[in-house]
């Protein structure tokens, strides 16, 4: 959210969710990459993950708070600022895949990335908001327009606006990107092996802050493909068997049944993968699917059959 714009123009609201900003990654043209909620700031839960490419820390958004950290000058570092108001979730995307190497980003954010390498913070932000591709594949997870105009005047009263903020290391250094900021915040130097360590504490105090009047929270990461990494495992557990085989030790069969027990887990959890893709593939269909000309239709059908009236006198009791 940006208090200083009001230039939402055709961008919709999206939920977030790990099933919708992965289907909008692909959509993007990026491959080999998900997208996973975190619960719990433990340790062991990031160490799960890995490799993790970046954070997504959804809050909500505060007016009058002072932040006096200086953001630093590095242009080396795609950094946008925010112009428009619903594209916030979308930016904070973008800031992690466009820059982490280790991406694949496909040709159209490739391009885009290259054309606005020389450009300042706010023309990189004007230049989201202008792409077509980009602001295609967001408003395609869209709501039914109804329920999306009620909920900005439900918003626009409760003054509840949330605000996406993305966190990553960027050659050796740990970096918040907040598209309301005037650059990039650096929160010190960090490798790849420790810089979750180090943004641990950072979130854990965002949320302290906030913690007493406020719950509503959403950590979500960017990460490579969980069956890409198991298939490329059981290619590797593949190969070892098949030096095994050759092998005159005696014990090697019992070796061979440890690599079979081993890959059938890693099948179990290619399984449970596919299963959890099509799963956020179903949930997708259904939030963006239109059921408003299915009730009215229902409901006129009901009324034509006399049924309506008694319906609503039931629901009252």
């Amino acid at each position: 959210f940006n208090p200083n714009m009001s230039l939402a123009g055709s961008w919709c609201t999206i939920e977030s969710d790990p099933g919708v900003f992965t289907e909008l990654i692909q959509d993007l043209g990026v491959r080999s990459v998900q997208v996973e909620e975190i619960y719990s700031l433990e340790e062991g839960v990031f160490n799960e993950l890995k490799p993790v490419y970046g954070l997504i820390f959804l809050f909500k958004w505060r007016s009058g708070e002072n932040d006096d950290r200086k953001p630093v000058e590095n242009y080396d570092i795609f950094f946008a600022n925010q112009v428009i108001n619903n594209a916030c979730a979308t930016q904070a995307i973008l800031s992690i895949l466009l820059n982490t190497p280790e991406i694949n980003i496909g040709p159209e954010l490739s391009n885009f990335k290259n054309f606005t390498k020389d450009f300042p913070p706010e023309i990189k932000g004007l230049s989201i908001s202008n792409s077509e591709m980009v602001r295609r594949v967001h408003n395609s997870f869209a709501r039914s327009e109804p329920w999306v105009i009620e909920e900005k005047k439900s918003h626009a009263k409760d003054g509840d606006v949330y605000h996406f903020i993305s966190y990553l290391p960027i050659n050796g250094v740990l970096y918040e990107l907040d598209g309301l900021k005037k650059g990039p915040l650096s929160l010190g130097e960090c490798t790849q092996d420790d810089w979750l360590e180090k943004v641990r504490p950072v979130i854990q105090k965002r949320i302290e802050r906030y913690a007493r009047s406020e719950i509503h929270f959403n950590l979500l990461a960017i990460i490579k493909n969980r069956k890409h990494i198991y298939d490329e495992e059981i290619v590797e557990l593949e190969k070892q068997k098949e030096l095994l085989r050759h092998e005159t030790k005696p014990e090697k069969d019992e070796y061979i049944a440890l690599i079979d027990e081993q890959i059938y887990t890693l099948q179990l959890k290619i399984k449970a993968e596919d299963e959890k893709f099509e799963q956020w593939r179903m949930e997708n269909i259904r939030r963006k699917h239109n059921y408003i000309p299915f009730l009215v239709n229902l409901l006129k059908l009901l009324a034509e059959k006399g049924e309506l009236l008694p319906l609503i006198e039931k629901s009252k009791k």
